[in-house]
């Protein structure tokens, strides 16, 4: 028989008695878009962890963006760490003590010269809580439009493209879209819209 197995209500908020204890705690690497941090841990059943590596980064936004004229805003990169070019959500890093619609709205603004519309906020996910410490917050804009041409970092090169909601999804399901992070709010947006 597992012992491990519960039936009681979830709660709420991830809190409950089976938090780790941390013993010490120390920075291996810090720089602006990742820090490590290695600690000593004690689980809740009393094992020990002397290496653990927690993974900072700051929060990061993703926008689901909607024409008015009903095409999804689509950009397309490479990905060194996979080493592929796929179709993606605008996204970016939130500043610090930036709001995180407005750096969603500055986001697309910058990589796609689009912006205006209704926005609302459909997700806040982790992207890995076991050793990351940051969030990813996700946005749908609704008849947004064409403002200004695209405002590029150096190390960018985006191209972007408008696209029909089922061609995005047609690449969601034959698993052309492989970011989690954008995946996951717009398997909700097709859920939530009816078109699944």
């Amino acid at each position: 028989m597992n012992d491990s197995l519960h039936s009681e209500k979830p709660i709420a908020g991830g809190h409950d008695d089976r938090k780790w204890t941390v013993l010490s705690s120390k920075y291996l690497w810090k720089r602006p878009w990742l820090t490590v941090r290695q600690e000593h841990v004690r689980l809740a059943n009393g094992l020990e962890a002397p290496e653990f590596y927690i993974l900072e980064y700051p929060d990061w936004v993703n926008v689901i963006a909607i024409t008015k004229e009903g095409e999804m805003v689509m950009i397309r990169q490479y990905r060194h760490g996979v080493d592929r070019c796929d179709y993606e959500l605008c996204a970016g890093v939130i500043e610090p003590d930036e709001d995180p619609e407005a750096a969603a709205r500055r986001e697309l603004l910058e990589e796609t010269g689009f912006g205006g519309g209704e926005w609302t906020k459909i997700a806040r996910l982790a992207p890995n809580p076991s050793t990351q410490t940051n969030w990813s917050h996700s946005f749908l804009a609704l008849g947004v439009e064409r403002l200004d041409n695209q405002h590029l970092d150096g190390a960018e090169d985006i191209s972007v493209h408008l696209m029909k909601r089922e061609d995005v999804l047609e690449l969601l399901r034959s698993g052309e879209i492989i970011q989690a992070l954008m995946a996951a709010p717009l398997w909700k947006y097709f859920a939530t819209t009816g078109m699944l």
